[in-house]
């Protein structure tokens, strides 16, 4: 069974599984909105594998439990990301909460399930940039969990560290299956929809449609690509000495470096950031960034990076560069028609 596998990057999830021959079941809202899943049942025509579409709602108790008796594996993707909304406990905290109880009790009530497969985040290891040097730390690894983040700062951030410590401690309370968790940073890469809403799919397109072409903040992010964190669903998954947490993150680098690396592909195709916007300028236009003063003084500036010895040893994970990753990614939403 796969949540959100309609979504950015349980598509891709769905997509490997299927090309494995897997038969797969992917627990969605809604499976009569042919558009939403016309891209997945297409992919199984060309595949040896089956898909099966099951609804279920995050805020309904007990809706994953149909969905979930038989299957051996679980793979949790489902939880919102999103850096707009109105209610945080609303929009965030609550869907990835109940969600991962709702997917965690069903995986038990299951007679069948033997490994649960979480889709954290990055952001459940840190909430800042400015963690890694308040904790001295020289890079963030599997062993930190995010305690800066609040409903009221970062609250995206909050619910996945909420989400994840709320699965360990559901995992810890059974017997029948076991769970790893994979901790990606930022996910970038080609869509295999035009309909996604990923804020990854936002900022290319900010990027590319020349909201920064003036200047961006010197604001480092890990990148890693969609097809690469997808692959590390399915080694978790399939591979017994598997546990704990897996951070994913091929590269850090600043959003202007990643600027950069798209102009070393398009030239002055699209209007890409020419500068680095100061701190101190940064924090009086935030608003118009679409951040606040407290983000920009706890983020812009500082370094980040991460140690992913884990993922590429244990997982044996080869990660692609993410030059590929941006020329894939741009390539395949021209194709799409999503950006001019």
């Amino acid at each position: 069974m796969v949540t959100g596998g309609t979504g950015y990057v349980g598509s891709w999830i769905v997509r490997a599984l299927l090309e494995k021959g897997y038969t797969v079941r992917a627990a969605i809202r809604n499976k009569s909105n042919i558009s939403k899943v016309r891209h997945l049942l297409d992919i199984e025509a060309g595949t040896p594998g089956h898909l099966e579409l099951w609804e279920a709602d995050l805020l309904a108790e007990g809706s994953f439990n149909d969905a979930a008796r038989g299957a051996q594996y679980v793979i949790h993707t489902a939880s919102p990301f999103t850096l707009h909304f109105k209610d945080a406990q609303r929009e965030l905290i609550d869907p990835a909460l109940k969600g991962t109880a709702n997917v965690l009790n069903a995986a038990t009530g299951s007679g069948s399930v033997q490994k649960v497969i979480l889709t954290s985040s990055v952001a459940a290891v840190h909430g800042d940039n400015i963690d890694m040097s308040a904790q001295k730390l020289s890079e963030f690894s599997e062993n930190q969990f995010n305690t800066t983040s609040s409903l009221n700062h970062q609250p995206y951030s909050f619910s996945k560290v909420l989400a994840e410590k709320a699965a360990w401690q559901l995992a810890e309370a059974q017997t029948q299956w076991q769970l790893v968790a994979i901790n990606p940073a930022f996910v970038m890469g080609p869509p295999l929809n035009s309909r996604s809403g990923s804020e990854s799919l936002t900022l290319m397109k900010a990027l590319l449609g020349g909201k920064y072409k003036t200047g961006i903040p010197d604001l480092k992010f890990g990148f890693v690509d969609v097809r690469d964190v997808a692959q590390a669903h399915i080694l978790a998954m399939e591979n017994d000495h598997v546990e704990g947490r897996y951070i994913l993150s091929a590269e850090v680098c600043s959003l202007y470096d990643l600027a950069q690396q798209l102009k070393s592909i398009y030239g002055k195709k699209y209007p890409l950031p020419v500068r680095k916007v100061p701190k101190f300028l940064i924090s009086l236009l935030a608003p118009l960034f679409g951040l606040n003063r407290r983000f920009v003084r706890r983020n812009v500036g500082y370094p980040l990076q991460f140690n992913t010895t884990k993922s590429r040893a244990s997982l044996q994970l080869s990660y692609r560069p993410l030059l590929q990753t941006l020329e894939d990614m741009v390539g395949k939403m021209e194709k799409l028609g999503m950006v001019q």
